[in-house]
């Protein structure tokens, strides 16, 4: 039960993009439309699980044991880094369709901060490597939703008479803070929940 609090939680309460802010460049810069806001989408929910896997292994087996946590941040981004290339050059191998659907999507991975911020998260919050799979797949999850509604959203904008005041990033910022409000109604199921479920 406990996965599946964190799962919901991620996906719909605690929203990377529009509950934490941390991924807004590729929020505002790759939703011009669905379908690459989906494949921008794939692409974070793979690299953002992995790194997580590798950056919890790299904290409990490299870092603590060392007494190296002041190194931390460095560590990760490194880690981060080195993990899109290896993907980029092993999917450019192995399966250039693939490639060729994520390869766009890929260099700009390594620039969001969502990325960087789950792997730290994970640490902060004191989870297992099992949670801390979950909450990073579910928070990819998240953030494909949040991405491919907004621009759903800015697809139908781009047909509707906006006035002149309010046209290109105007619309786009009150477009983004309706659809952060709308996702704050989810903010008391994380907590009914755990009362239904009596999870402390």
């Amino acid at each position: 039960m406990e996965f599946l609090l964190i799962f919901i939680s991620a996906i719909f309460v605690n929203n990377i993009i529009l509950s934490q802010f941390l991924g807004i460049c590729p929020f505002l810069g790759v939703s011009q439309k669905v379908n690459t806001s989906l494949g921008m989408g794939v692409a974070v929910a793979f690299v953002m699980t992995l790194a997580t896997l590798v950056t919890y292994l790299v904290q409990y087996f490299i870092l603590v044991p060392l007494g190296l946590q002041y190194l931390q941040t460095i560590a990760f981004i490194l880690v981060i880094a080195a993990l899109v290339q290896m993907v980029e050059i092993i999917l450019k191998k192995v399966s250039p369709p693939l490639y060729q659907a994520l390869g766009i999507f890929l260099p700009l991975i390594t620039t969001n901060c969502a990325v960087l911020g789950v792997a730290i998260l994970v640490i902060q919050k004191d989870f297992s490597l099992l949670q801390s799979i979950v909450y990073a797949f579910s928070t990819a999850i998240g953030f494909a939703l949040a991405l491919t509604v907004f621009a759903g959203i800015r697809e139908q904008l781009s047909l509707v008479n906006i006035p002149k005041g309010m046209r290109g990033v105007s619309i786009v910022l009150v477009t983004a803070g309706l659809l952060s409000l709308a996702f704050m109604g989810f903010s008391g199921v994380d907590g009914g929940l755990r009362k239904l479920f009596g999870i402390e």
